[in-house]
């Protein structure tokens, strides 16, 4: 075989980008008395109501929270994982189906 190029190596095809389709309405515009929610203004607080203990202890809480169904749903996981082994050696007909612990020993 030769090092020279083939005549289709190194042809560059240009895609040229679609319009916008005809069929696509212009998204709507909001008008004041159209808007979705009326007032935002009872919503807004003053710079003064900022409270930062009851912020970073919601915080914490939040993470304990999160922390424990994260563990309880990885326990949860494996133990029916577990569970459905057994299971499937016990309806195979096995008498014994528990795990042995076989420790490793080095060479």
């Amino acid at each position: 075989m030769t090092d020279q190029p083939t005549p289709d190596q190194g042809r560059v095809i240009r895609f040229r980008p679609r319009g916008t389709p005809r069929w696509r309405l212009p998204p709507p515009r909001l008008r004041r008395d159209n808007a979705p929610v009326r007032d935002l203004s009872k919503y807004e607080s003053e710079k003064g109501e900022d409270d930062y203990r009851h912020r970073m202890t919601m915080n914490a809480l939040a993470l304990v929270v999160t922390t424990v169904l994260v563990v309880v749903g990885t326990w949860l996981a494996v133990s029916i994982a577990d569970m459905r082994k057994k299971q499937d050696c016990y309806l195979q007909g096995g008498r014994n189906c528990n795990q042995l612990a076989i420790p490793q020993t080095e060479r």
